[in-house]
């Protein structure tokens, strides 16, 4: 169970907001295809089944959003931003947190997320690998 939220001062870890446009949850409900379902797909495949409409490089960036998001403790909001700086599920789980946020930083031209954000970042980590442990 998630015991991170939002420290005072650091980005809001846990907070969702949408991440799809208007055109792209229509294409995908066309599919009958949840977005939340995406997560196991090919970006190739994914974008061919959406007729080309949705690029193989956005394919691939959703799709790394939903497993990013199926992380306890992160929402749909931070998770973007992680999978727009090219970061997967498995580097969020793995690579220091500060050279997450330092990428999500360098991407987006300026600071997004500071020390607190790192600081809990890292603690979330320290929580996924207890989990690991348990499972």
């Amino acid at each position: 169970m998630n015991n991170i939220q939002a420290l005072p001062g650091a980005f809001p870890l846990h907070e969702d907001r949408n991440f799809i446009s208007e055109s792209e949850w229509v294409i995908f409900k066309l599919l009958c295809r949840p977005i939340d379902a995406i997560a196991d797909d090919n970006p190739e495949e994914l974008s061919a089944a959406t007729g080309h409409q949705v690029t193989k490089e956005r394919c691939g960036e959703l799709i790394r959003i939903v497993r990013i998001h199926q992380l306890s403790g992160l929402g749909s909001w931070i998770s973007r931003l992680f999978a727009e700086a090219g970061l997967s599920d498995t580097d969020v789980r793995t690579l220091p947190a500060d050279e997450i946020t330092a990428r999500v930083n360098t991407k987006a031209g300026y600071n997004i997320c500071n020390e607190a954000t790192t600081r809990a970042l890292a603690a979330l980590q320290l929580q996924w690998k207890g989990e690991e442990a348990e499972g």
